[in-house]
């Protein structure tokens, strides 16, 4: 199935059906009063979260999505029928924007979470509602409203703990599918990767978490070249980035460092609060290098590019060290858990024991 992250629709919701003003007449009731019934409701355009949708495809062809109207009222009290509403399902991580005025609508961030993209009309009210005693038989009634119409803008912002950076043929491809169950295509040649992938990476039978690789930066991204600039979003919700460098480049006039810090300022000038996430330096295809080179390479680069806090020294291809790198994001990605719940619950953790934050009053 194609990978299709962006799509804009318009949604048109139904219109509210009309009330009826009716008098009953009958044989042997001549004068037996209104009678006219409300219109029905129209139908909504409803968005709902589907953990079990990867894809935005289903809205690139078909761009309009407009409900029923409600039937008008009748007499003999006869009520309209509402109109039924039109389920929109889009995969988690969607986020629904006004595509006129650009503002953000919702976020849909949990599976079966429900946004109402356009509301139906309510059905006008039928003369049986205008009755009263100085007016026996009113002759009025409302008619239904109209339903809301909005153009959408949806932007699919995939759900993953950890995002990987890096220039084509950094080896983004060959370390995820190292560590985790995705399958990307893996090449000799750069933009071999050409949508997300997304990666399962089980440190064992119930810890894990996500990853996602997308398609390699190169230098003018921010402005529109290549691939990567268009994908750069599914880093957005992510709790960390590994940006992936290639210390054994083919074409001997590349320089690592030279790239390593293109990728920083294309991030930079995408989004400076996906530049401010925490980012680890990964060096990859050590395997490349004879191993009485291999300190000598790396202090060079880290001399001429600078010293990260966190720095891990790695083969896509053998494997090394990545058991390493994987349980020191896995901790990492506890610790980060930890201090969210602690914050929003106000509790403390002390020797595998929960202590709310309460001040007691000493007993007397």
């Amino acid at each position: 199935m194609k990978f299709i992250d962006e799509a804009r629709i318009e949604v048109i919701a139904g219109d509210g059906g009309n009330g009826s003003s009716s008098l009953r007449r009958e044989k042997f009731i001549p004068k037996g009063g209104p009678d006219g019934g409300d219109g029905g409701r129209g139908g909504s355009v409803i968005a709902v979260a589907d953990r079990n949708i990867n894809t935005l495809i289903d809205y690139r062809y078909s761009r309009r999505h407009e409900a029923k109207s409600g039937e008008q009222g009748r007499g003999s009290d006869c009520y309209g029928k509402a109109a039924d509403d039109i389920i929109l399902r889009m995969p988690v991580g969607t986020s629904i924007f006004d595509d006129d005025t650009g503002d953000l609508l919702a976020d849909l961030v949990t599976h079966d979470q429900v946004f109402v993209l356009a509301k139906g009309g309510n059905g006008g009210w039928g003369n049986i509602h205008f009755k009263s005693s100085i007016n026996q038989t009113p002759r009025q009634s409302n008619p239904g409203l109209p339903g809301e119409r909005r153009n959408v803008r949806l932007e699919l912002k995939l759900l993953a703990d950890v995002g990987l950076l890096g220039m084509p043929n950094a080896g983004k491809s060959t370390f995820i599918a190292a560590v985790s169950n995705a399958r990307p295509k893996i090449a000799d040649y750069p933009f071999t990767t050409l949508q997300p992938n997304l990666g399962v990476v089980r440190v064992s039978h119930e810890k894990s978490f996500v990853v996602a690789d997308i398609p390699g930066l190169i230098e003018g991204a921010a402005e529109g070249a290549g691939l990567g600039h268009q994908f750069l979003r599914h880093l957005s919700r992510t709790r960390l980035l590994l940006h992936l460098v290639d210390l054994a480049p083919i074409d001997e006039n590349t320089d690592p460092v030279y790239e390593a810090k293109a990728i920083v300022e294309e991030l930079r000038k995408y989004d400076p609060a996906l530049y401010e996430k925490p980012r680890w330096l990964v060096l990859n295809k050590l395997d490349m290098i004879p191993e009485e080179e291999r300190a000598a390479r790396v202090e060079d680069f880290l001399q001429r590019y600078g010293r990260p806090a966190q720095v891990y020294q790695i083969s896509g291809l053998t494997r090394m060290g990545c058991e390493h790198l994987v349980l020191g994001i896995y901790d990492y990605l506890q610790a980060q858990v930890k201090a969210e719940f602690e914050e929003q619950t106000d509790v403390r953790f002390l020797d595998g024991e929960n202590v709310a934050n309460e001040s007691h009053d000493d007993p007397q």
